[in-house]
């Protein structure tokens, strides 16, 4: 598959909601960068990208959450989302817009890098 093929049915499991089938898109050793400090800041494989999501999700309450694109350039696509959220911790909803930018090697998705 080439980056157009893999950003096209990566951005169709999210839209769908299925994120575990998102995740065969990505290689063994991804990594997975936010615009942020802390101990999310970088997770290194897929089990602790897996377990980012894990977290994010055990510790957020969703109200919707919408991605546009993809928007794709050699081996790269970036998406945007829009996520109606409340972190568990403040109990704050609020909405939140952010891009991921992808980078896809050998057919696999080798990182995937936040801006907000």
């Amino acid at each position: 598959m080439n980056t157009a093929d893999i950003a096209k049915e990566f951005t169709a499991a999210l839209k769908a909601g299925k994120f575990e089938e998102a995740e065969k898109f990505w290689s063994d050793d991804v990594v997975s960068i936010e615009a942020m400090e802390g101990p999310m800041k970088e997770a290194r494989g897929r089990p602790a990208v897996h377990a980012k999501g894990e977290w994010w999700t055990a510790n957020h309450d969703v109200h919707s959450f919408e991605a546009s694109g993809p928007y794709v350039n050699d081996d790269q696509f970036a998406l945007f989302f829009s996520i109606d959220v409340t972190p568990k911790a403040t109990g704050q909803r609020t909405k939140m817009d952010e891009v991921g930018l992808y980078t896809v090697r050998d057919g696999k998705i080798v990182e995937e890098r936040f801006l907000y």
